[in-house]
């Protein structure tokens, strides 16, 4: 068998394979959160929320639960390793303005702590 059958095979093999995957996977809530934000940012969107009173002045919970699945973790400015909760520091932006969420990353509860716009 020369070279170009093989690469024609597998080529052919392969994209077989992509669409029986597509069609077995739409529809699924699957994600690939293998970086250290993205496993941050799903753990903590899989949590209930708890919002202080100076947080829900700003703004409402719904507005805040989409900043903290769009935002970026600070690693530099957090301490997740902190017992009981993790503290971390998310940095969103809404109407080009850079917003800082402070959020504490217990085992069954988020609590968000803090919100300010950043200069």
């Amino acid at each position: 068998m020369k070279l170009i059958q093989r690469i024609g095979y597998y080529l052919g093999g392969f994209s077989i394979g992509l669409i029986i995957l597509a069609f077995f996977l739409s529809g699924k809530k699957t994600s690939c959160a293998y970086g250290p934000e993205a496993r941050v940012l799903k753990n903590i969107n899989s949590k209930s929320k708890e919002f202080s009173n100076e947080v829900l002045e700003q703004f409402d919970a719904n507005t805040i639960k989409e900043l903290l699945k769009t935002g970026d973790v600070n690693f530099s400015k957090s301490t997740p390793r902190q017992k009981p909760c993790g503290i971390y520091l998310i940095e969103s932006s809404l109407n080009d303005k850079t917003i800082e969420i402070t959020v504490e990353n217990c085992d069954s509860l988020v609590k968000v702590n803090n919100l300010s716009f950043r200069k």
